[in-house]
């Protein structure tokens, strides 16, 4: 923690919550805003269904590659610089998305987009444990989450509306604008929070070392596992909400909101409650608690398709309940694994996100177009996803039972 935090902001904790959120609202927006345009993309851009969909694995691949480097830079450099130089070449990319006359195209500034994207998300985790110790740590970084969760529940409606009124290319105009305006508000605001004295040489060694350092350790893995990993289950039907949404579920492309309002809400309402449970109880039963709700609805969810032909008025129901469980518990796994080592939050919240990112990238290019087709085969896939954090959250508790054994000041 910045021994100076105090005078560094001394603003209201919420109003930094909300200019970190501001930096995670970049992913969500990229991703949510033209799934609607999806279909209208294709035929313009003469692209088949497989090809839309390199569209998301690119820029997740992307996401997850850099994500390796972001945190280390902004340990060497400060947090500071590496935020506003994502955000420029976000904004670049965007502009390139919206000018892009094919499909070719159209990948390669999706995948520069994936690029920088992720310097915001996770410089930002570093910049939370910076500021605060771990109790109000677990506190800020649920509001980030409520506050952030408003994007996804209004990037596609957003999405929709433009592609309706002005065209898919205007959708791409608005992530342009976006990017402007949230470098304007970060060159303005952002504080440099990394203390002088923090700061890791930059050097092939001593990169080398710390990726080692990280890598080698089973317990941050299977930790980053249980945070990454069960986010799938849920991200599996927002990479799948074409078909799922307007195949399955006879959905309009205007109606879309009604999936992603439900899920954001089940987000905000766990990470509400994560904040309120932060010292109160130990960590590890707060994580217990997550994944029992994501064991019994993603059970339930089978149960149902697998019994019921899939309905709109219930199938959105269960992966909203499911985001509510994944929210309760993922901040508190998330600051076990940056105070895992101290002296490398940036790096470890770089490889903590590119292993979740990683997985992203192979569940939107490989695992989503297998899965899509059947709504019985997408409940199925969601459970198996789940299935493995909990699998790893469960050997980390057993081989390290002081993980999270208690609650901390």
């Amino acid at each position: 923690m910045n021994p100076d935090a105090q005078q560094i902001w001394t603003a209201p904790r919420w109003a930094f919550a909300v200019l970190l959120a501001l930096l995670g609202m970049l992913g969500p927006f990229s991703i949510d805003t033209y799934i609607p345009a999806f279909s209208g993309i294709a035929q313009q851009l003469g692209a088949t269904p497989v090809e839309m969909q390199q569209t998301l694995s690119a820029y997740l691949f992307g996401f997850a590659f850099m994500n390796l480097f972001h945190g280390a830079l902004a340990d060497s450099f400060g947090r500071r610089p590496v935020v506003l130089w994502g955000i420029a070449v976000f904004t670049l990319a965007s502009a390139g998305c919206a000018l892009s006359q094919s499909i070719g195209q159209l990948v390669f500034f999706r995948a520069l987009q994936g690029l920088c994207t992720g310097a915001g998300w996770v410089v930002s985790r570093a910049v939370i444990r910076d500021m605060f110790p771990p109790n109000q740590a677990q506190k800020v970084m649920s509001q980030v989450t409520i506050y952030f969760g408003v994007a996804p529940a209004i990037a596609p409606v957003i999405g929709g509306w433009l592609y309706v009124h002005a065209g898919w290319h205007s959708i791409f105009w608005f992530l342009t604008a976006v990017g402007v305006a949230l470098w304007f508000a970060n060159w303005r605001l952002l504080p440099e929070t990394l203390h002088v004295t923090h700061r890791q040489p930059f050097n092939v060694r001593n990169l080398m070392r710390g990726y080692w350092q990280l890598g080698s350790s089973p317990r941050f893995l299977l930790l980053a596992l249980a945070s990454g990993i069960p986010f799938n289950g849920m991200f599996l039907y927002v990479l799948s909400a074409p078909a799922f949404l307007g195949d399955h579920l006879g959905l309009q492309p205007t109606q879309f909101f009604w999936f992603f309002l439900l899920t954001i809400s089940g987000i905000m309402a766990g990470s509400f409650a994560s904040g309120r449970l932060a010292g109160r109880i130990a960590p590890k039963r707060q994580i217990r608690y997550g994944f029992i709700v994501m064991v019994a609805v993603s059970v339930l969810n089978v149960a149902a398709n697998l019994a019921f032909p899939a309905d709109a008025r219930w199938a959105l129901i269960p992966i909203a309940v499911f985001s509510f469980g994944w929210a309760l518990m993922v901040p508190v796994v998330t600051l076990l694994v940056l105070d895992l080592h101290p002296e490398r939050r940036g790096m470890a919240s770089s490889l903590q996100a590119f292993i979740g990112s990683a997985s992203n990238g192979v569940v939107a290019g490989v695992i989503a177009p297998l899965v899509m087709h059947s709504t019985r085969v997408l409940a199925i896939a969601s459970l198996l996803m789940m299935s493995v954090g909990l699998v790893a959250w469960l050997f980390v508790k057993r081989r390290w039972p002081e993980t999270g054994a208690r609650a901390t000041a």
